[in-house]
């Protein structure tokens, strides 16, 4: 192993510094790289034992990137080792902690968000139950980024008045979600259910009246 840990392939050089074997302090002597973008999803062992509270604390604690990434994907992890992880600098790890755990931070999930706004990673932190909701109008109502501006909606002490100039919103996402909003004034929402881009967002508005979510039915060839 001391042989295959100089080895000039870099490839060689990382599956070695991933063996179990190692302690702390000759995994990390190895000259290893690792893709920005890696899960650790290769780390057998870790995988393996993503229930067993040693191998969790093992991967954790390590200052290998890749094995606190395949410790993040585990359900098991006390709070200990969330609260540790839920503090490493490394995106892959924030990403992992927003998809698999219900107790991830506010602030790591805000910063996914942040990081990765309108893709499937930001909309899975989005719908994580521990995203705030609260005092999301104040902060981002007037932010200069769209997708900053469409989390206002989320806020229960957003006003009607809000609602609505958001369905106004230059981008389309905002706009959408606005029409979704059951506090959207009525008069805005019947004009949303005649514009191409708000209509099916509209129309799945639960204040829109009965009788008009009928005909928007009926428009749509939908019987009942």
């Amino acid at each position: 192993m001391e042989r295959l840990a100089v080895d000039p392939d870099e490839d060689v050089r990382l599956a070695v510094s991933l063996r179990p074997e190692l302690d702390e302090t000759r995994r990390m002597l190895i000259d290893f790289t690792t893709g920005d973008l890696d899960r650790g999803d290769g780390v057998r062992w870790v995988r393996d034992g993503l229930a067993d509270p040693e191998v969790l604390r093992r991967a954790a604690t390590s200052a290998h990137p890749l094995l606190r990434r395949a410790a993040a994907r585990s359900p098991h992890l006390p709070p200990d080792l969330l609260r540790l992880l839920a503090r490493v600098d490394d995106p892959v790890v924030e990403n992992l902690l927003g998809v698999y755990h219900l107790d991830t931070p506010e602030e790591v999930l805000m910063r996914v968000y942040a990081r990765l706004g309108g893709t499937f990673s930001a909309w899975m932190a989005e719908t994580h139950p521990r995203f705030p909701r609260e005092g999301l109008a104040a902060r981002y109502a007037d932010h200069p980024d769209g997708n900053y501006r469409r989390l206002a909606v989320r806020d229960p002490a957003a006003t009607p008045t809000l609602i609505e100039r958001l369905s106004h919103d230059p981008e389309v996402w905002t706009r959408q979600a606005a029409a979704e909003d059951p506090r959207l004034p009525l008069r805005r929402l019947r004009e949303a259910l005649h514009v191409p881009e708000l209509a099916s967002s509209a129309g799945a508005n639960p204040a829109l009246p009965e009788d008009e979510m009928t005909a928007v039915l009926e428009r749509a060839g939908v019987t009942g």
